[in-house]
């Protein structure tokens, strides 16, 4: 299992991520997680559509609270784009807090049993068994075009160069 040291930063402590670092140009590996209802939803299920994955730690912080609520937004507004945000909250935790702050217009995703999301695209960070923050976008051919491992998990994922990466492809 590959292990990157000094990428990301948790309340000050260098954490260490587990996985398959996922870089531009990669082919989007496959991978399947749970949605709110428990079904399996893979990422080939979306295949043909430009992509956002929102990657946060947990639903219930503020920072992964407002990013799911910002792309929940933004997905309203582009016609081609499907935005999946993943962590590993539990499924019921997830379709309540959907339920509560009105998610709509994004899949939300549990990768909580198997960290298939987690370790094909190295987001795992092996101290707390959470996902670190990021995004990925991955073009209609499934080709990752965007990549970011947010260097402090309490910080924003850089919104603007998402979107622009998206623009670019839809």
């Amino acid at each position: 299992m590959e292990k990157r040291n000094d990428v990301i930063k948790f309340a000050g402590n260098a954490m260490t991520l587990i996985g398959t670092e996922i870089k531009i140009g990669d082919t989007a590996p496959d991978f399947t997680a749970l949605t709110p209802e428990l079904s399996p939803l893979s990422l080939s299920s979306t295949e043909g559509q430009v992509r956002v994955i929102s990657v946060v730690p947990s639903i219930d912080t503020s920072v992964c609270d407002m990013q799911t609520r910002w792309f929940n937004e933004e997905a309203a507004k582009i016609d081609g784009l499907t935005v999946l945000s993943i962590s590993v909250d539990l499924p019921f935790a997830i379709k309540k807090y959907c339920a509560t702050k009105g998610i709509e217009n994004i899949k939300t995703l549990s990768d909580h049993k198997d960290l298939d999301f987690g370790l094909k695209y190295g987001f795992v960070i092996e101290e707390l068994r959470l996902l670190a923050r990021g995004t990925v976008v991955i073009d209609r051919d499934n080709i990752v075009r965007h990549v970011e491992y947010v260097p402090n998990v309490s910080d924003h994922p850089d919104y603007a160069t998402v979107m622009t990466t998206v623009k670019q492809y839809l």
